[in-house]
């Protein structure tokens, strides 16, 4: 049978791995490999996709991807429970203690480097496993930390800390050195072609088995490294322990116990990169065959001839000599083109991998795959003590009942997101927006007094107050809506929830085209675009990743808040006002959803990407992590109000102020604003909103969203002034427009960024805009026919 038969409950044998290409090496790498023992544990609310136990964690998995693997030995589930006893943890030698057997220590390459001369460091690992803490803990960073894989799309470099020398990049995570993803390819390129002087590979404790692949591949690039293992507090926590000098003598490189979150062990970590990186110390084994017999012994054999016949070649190409073997046996193509073999040799390979298959029964892929995780089987029985159930495991059970149960998964997102959005706009955000706004207009007042008593110049008088004071402070009051909806989408990330809404949603999302992984960075996208778009590099389809950027943009960001803020303040009930601001983002949802149908008829064509993610485990949030991303924001959104913002409110000044001769305007009618907001006016008259004020001001929100509310503030000098440009019906069809058209300058470059394109950018500008006004202008005649007007 195969694995989508599979009931809930039940064990199986994995046969074979179906499939092609480069889903399934991720499959492989993943611990898919035959004769691995795998359990059904859960089915998403809609029936696909499942969620897999397998060598310690958990993978979510489609039905059709499932239907290509096959799987024996089906029975009801029998794992045997956990040793419940408790261990005292291993203890482990300092810096500069002697091991037993220690062989990186002589295998020392190349000319020691000096103290004092710069040093590079790569800090890899699997997604998820504590890379971006350690990072903060090594530089006194403050990068985002978020439990949910892939947060990291890009990398980041820092300056180790009492250590100006000591240079490391924050690498983004990735499961092998086959890249799948974009941001794996980033992570793979980094290391082949920068040639860090030292790779800190974190790994997961808790889930170590899985973590590992990557360490042996890792190894085999001969590069200095030490194996940092990660969250052993809750390792020892729950009765575990891994014997930590036997690992590093098996393995032949230094392993250091450290708890990142709790900045254990950093310091001896810090020492020890820097010990292996100056003298040179390379791995002291890459080979991690049993070379006896059966089939490690035909592995063994397959990879050692590969070698000798590449070796010249891999020189050349400047690549270490066992990893291109083993990739070459895999089938890399990348490898390939990069050693440039004649076909003599590449029939010669040919052979070799032929013979290899035979005396495995299994394909060149799988063979290498059940290698690396025979070896870690091995590796683990000897040196891990597996704790009983983790407290936070037995938690997670315990909470996905409700969360992602089939009757109560959707009523509970649903109620989640409500309770968030009405605690923004309609509770806290809401009441310390109006706290700060009283501050302000005292703080205006009180400036306005001081200048009159100084008598200063009525224009400096204007500028301060109608330009600055106004068109700054009527942004400023926002802040505190921007920070509380921060707040809670960081809650919901560091709990682990989102890729629990992702695993919920996928096959929803799959009806318009999508993969469950693409709802995470358009949720994102409610707090702000650029990270959302920048979030997708995470997607290995580039069909779905092109998908997802171009509907970020109907994800209504933060920094359209205080234009709805300022609207709905003006013309609604302060009942209505949150479920107006709550209706705008569901209607750009709608309109997402539409273009998505769009393009999946049209230019994107296909399936959307196979949902393949790993499942953590529910976690407390860090207070630090929480407020560190609210300072974040709050920083970007105070540095974009004293910078574009205050600019954009000046000229606004300037325009307004002064006429073509440079003259103090009679009337604003007359001022060079009106001259140039009237040449584009009449766009937006069928609209209902063709003054020349509104379009002025919609020009300027490209530059930041939060400049349409500053725009307006000093041409009209108050909110209650809207009245006279807006009615409450034409104030909606403003709103829906601001809702769709174009993202602002930094999310546009963002776009181009990823898609490589400025034409591709300037085409989602058109396109949004184009958009923003047919539907804006279907809402003005619906409503006029229906008598709003």
């Amino acid at each position: 049978m195969t694995l989508d038969q599979l009931k809930v409950g039940q064990d199986a044998i994995l046969r074979t791995i179906g499939g092609e290409g480069e889903l399934r090496h991720h499959l492989l790498d993943m611990g898919l490999t035959p004769g691995t023992e795998v359990t059904l544990r859960k089915v998403a609310p809609m029936g696909d996709p499942i969620e897999l136990e397998l060598r310690g964690y958990e993978l979510t998995l489609r039905l059709a991807d499932a239907a290509k693997i096959e799987v024996d030995h089906v029975h009801e589930t029998d794992r045997a429970a956990r040793d419940e006893r408790r261990h005292a943890p291993v203890p482990h030698p300092g810096v500069g203690e002697l091991r037993k057997a220690p062989s990186y220590h002589d295998r020392k390459n190349g000319t020691v480097i000096p103290k004092g001369q710069p040093l590079k460091f790569a800090l890899a690992g699997n997604q998820n496993c504590g890379k971006t803490t350690l990072f903060n803990q090594l530089t006194g960073s403050n990068q985002h930390v978020g439990n949910f894989p892939g947060v990291t799309v890009d990398r980041k470099d820092g300056v180790i800390r009492g250590h100006s020398e000591a240079v490391v990049t924050d690498l983004p995570g990735i499961y092998s050195l086959s890249p799948y993803s974009s941001e794996e390819i980033v992570t793979r390129d980094f290391l082949l072609n920068t040639h860090p002087d030292g790779i800190i590979n974190i790994v997961d404790a808790t889930n170590i088995e899985r973590n590992l692949y990557l360490t042996m591949q890792l190894m085999e690039l001969g590069i200095p490294m030490v194996l940092a293992l990660n969250m052993m507090d809750e390792v020892r926590a729950n009765g575990g322990t891994v014997m930590v000098n036997e690992l590093e003598d098996l393995l032949g490189v230094p392993v250091v116990p450290i708890s990142a979150a709790k900045n254990e062990g950093i310091d001896e970590l810090v020492e020890h990169a820097l010990h292996v990186a100056r003298h040179r110390e390379c791995p002291g084994r890459i080979d991690f065959c049993d070379a006896a017999d059966g089939r490690d012994g035909a592995v063994h054999r397959c990879i050692h001839a590969v070698n000798h016949l590449i070796e010249d070649h891999a020189v050349r190409a400047g690549l270490p000599a066992r990893f291109a073997a083993t990739k070459l046996v895999e089938g890399d193509p990348l490898i390939e083109r990069a050693l440039d073999l004649d076909k003599n040799e590449t029939d010669l390979l040919g052979h070799t991998i032929a013979e290899l298959e035979s005396d495995t029964g299994l394909d060149r892929e799988a063979a290498l795959a059940d290698m690396r995780f025979s070896f870690i089987e091995r590796l683990c029985e000897k040196t891990v003590v597996r704790p009983g159930e983790s407290r936070e495991h037995k938690r997670s059970v315990a909470i996905d009942r409700v969360l992602t149960g089939k009757y109560t998964a959707l009523p509970c997102f649903i109620g989640i997101m409500a309770l968030v959005f009405w605690l923004t706009f309609g509770v806290i955000g809401a009441a310390l927006s109006d706290l700060l706004t009283l501050g302000i207009d005292a703080l205006t007042a009180l400036a306005d007094s001081a200048l009159t008593a100084y008598g200063i110049n009525p224009v400096v008088h204007s500028l301060v107050i109608d330009g600055i004071f106004a068109g700054v402070g009527s942004v400023l009051s926002f802040l505190p809506i921007i920070v509380t909806l921060f707040f809670f989408l960081s809650i919901l990330e560091d709990t682990g929830y989102m890729a629990r809404v992702a695993f919920v949603m996928d096959q929803l999302l799959r009806r318009i085209g999508l993969s469950g992984r693409s709802f995470v960075p358009m949720l994102i996208g409610f707090g702000c675009s650029v990270p959302a778009i920048m979030a997708t590099r995470t997607l290995s389809s580039d069909r779905d990743r092109k998908m997802t950027i171009l509907l970020t943009p109907f994800m209504s960001c933060s920094a359209k808040l205080p234009i709805y803020g300022m609207f709905t303040a003006a013309f609604f009930a302060p009942a209505l006002r949150a479920p107006v601001m709550i209706g705008l983002y569901l209607f750009g949802i709608l309109c997402g959803i539409l273009y998505a149908l769009v393009l999946k008829i049209t230019k994107y064509k296909g399936e959307p990407v196979p949902f393949v993610m790993e499942l953590p485990n529910y976690r407390f949030p860090s207070a630090r992590s929480v407020g560190q991303l609210i300072w974040e924001k709050a920083r970007d959104f105070l540095q974009k109000a004293f910078t574009i913002i205050f600019v954009a409110t000046v000229l606004i000044w300037f325009l307004q102020t002064f006429d073509a001769r440079l003259n103090v305007a009679a009337t604003p009618d007359s001022s060079l604003l009106a001259m140039l907001g009237s040449w584009i006016a009449p766009l937006f008259a069928p609209l209902g909103f063709g003054d020349w004020r509104v379009s002025t001001a919609l020009i300027t929100g490209f530059t930041a969203k939060e400049s349409v509310v500053s725009t307006l503030t000093v041409l009209l000098g108050s909110e209650v002034a809207l009245e006279s440009l807006f009615t409450p019906f034409t104030a909606v069809v403003f709103l829906v427009f601001t809702l769709l058209y174009t993202p602002c300058v930094a999310a546009v470059a963002a776009v181009k960024r990823e898609l490589g394109s400025a034409r591709a950018a300037a085409g989602v500008v058109l396109l949004q805009c184009a958009i923003a006004w047919v539907m804006a202008f279907l809402v003005h005649t619906v409503g006029t026919l229906l008598g709003f007007v």
